[in-house]
């Protein structure tokens, strides 16, 4: 089959859906990989690395589109859409609660696979995109906040004096907050975590993290704490309120706070207010990975986040970045690459021909659309 790879045409994404690492395999399976020139060079791949592993390279973007799979990053925009004919089948990120968007690429008559739609089960950690680019995220957070802290991380016991270590708090902890938790570690800082859910306690301090503990004191609020699928679920008032009381002692103490709190298809919950923001000390530092996804798509898990700016309030730095692993760009595509891979394992048989076997749980929660209609369950 022919397989395209077009250049990403989204502001600020430097990630590619194909690295010469997975070319190759495609290649050695007999089909066709044509990528668009330029399409890796953000992510530090080079036309000539692709033809390396034996990949075409297309002027245009008219050539990667005109294939049988196209494999993206980013959902295409109307342009991108036109240049696919009906029928071709697209993989991406292509926001599963994007009810415009999706019905753009049905429109198009796509057969439109979103891998962010993923179960979460044991059988499709392979294909994970969200846990393999939540992980770079929250490595990124941290090295942005050592870099707008003007302070060091680690204790440090020099000839002119001992500086203290950097006080870190993570709120959320998923995947992108245990990489957060792992990355401050490394670099010396004391570190304290919250999640709605009890579980994620041992391991935060399997990495070395101390849980901010919130008591469970209805049946409602602990239903609520164990979660769905992976995911957290919004908690009740009652125990939101508790929760921002010992979350704001905490904060006011820390030099350095990131945010990665997201409830998929809703707004990010808010837990650093403006009062706690203004209780924090001169030249602290937060890093909001739900900035934008607040309400209305204002702010984030801060409301004075801006999206894709930093900004200073109240003497605090904000980090509004919202794509945070397409700064990690090559080792974010190779992952990222590699998910696409495993995916298109169960869509293409061994003979190289298209098999889009709905009875498999995987290939059915990730068709977005199909024959003119969005399909998304």
């Amino acid at each position: 089959m022919l397989i395209g790879v077009p250049v990403e045409t989204v502001p600020g994404e430097a990630r590619v859906a194909v690295t010469p690492e997975t070319a190759k395999k495609l290649v050695a399976q007999g089909h066709v990989v044509r990528v668009q020139s330029g399409a890796g060079v953000a992510a530090s791949v080079t036309d000539a690395a692709y033809q390396a592993a034996g990949a075409e390279i297309s002027a245009d973007a008219a050539g990667a589109f005109a294939a049988d799979i196209v494999l993206k990053v980013r959902s295409p925009d109307e342009r991108e859409c036109a240049l696919m004919k009906p029928g071709t089948v697209l993989i991406g990120m292509l926001n599963p609660f994007d009810a415009a968007g999706l019905q753009r690429l049905a429109t198009a008559g796509l057969t439109a696979f979103a891998l962010e739609a993923a179960p979460r089960t044991t059988r499709a950690q392979s294909m994970d995109v969200l846990s393999s680019q939540a992980n770079i995220a929250g490595y990124k957070a941290v090295m942005i906040a050592a870099d707008k802290y003007q302070r060091f991380f680690p204790m440090l016991m020099t000839a002119a004096g001992t500086v203290k270590a950097a006080r870190v708090v993570i709120l959320g902890v998923g995947v992108a907050g245990l990489q957060a938790i792992a990355t401050a570690k490394r670099l010396g800082a004391v570190i304290e975590a919250s999640d709605v859910r009890p579980s994620v306690k041992e391991q935060i301090e399997s990495l070395g993290g101390k849980f901010i503990e919130v008591s469970y004191d209805t049946d409602e609020e602990k239903e609520a704490a164990v979660g769905v699928g992976g995911y957290a679920k919004p908690m009740p008032p009652s125990w939101l309120a508790r929760q921002q009381v010992e979350v704001a002692k905490r904060v006011a103490l820390a030099d350095i706070v990131i945010s990665t709190a997201l409830i998929p298809g809703r707004a990010a919950p808010t837990l650093i207010t403006e009062d706690m923001v203004k209780s924090m000390k001169p030249g602290s530092v937060i890093v909001d990975i739900a900035a934008g996804k607040g309400p209305d798509g204002i702010g984030g898990n801060c409301p004075l986040s801006e999206a894709d700016r930093t900004v200073v309030k109240h003497g605090v730095t904000i980090v509004g970045e919202t794509n945070l692993a397409a700064l990690v760009a090559a080792d974010a595509s190779s992952l990222y690459a590699r998910n696409v891979l495993d995916f298109l394992k169960l869509i293409v048989a061994k003979e190289g021909t298209l098999k889009i076997d709905l009875e498999d749980d995987i290939v059915a929660a990730c068709r977005m659309a199909q024959d003119g209609q969005v399909t998304r369950k």
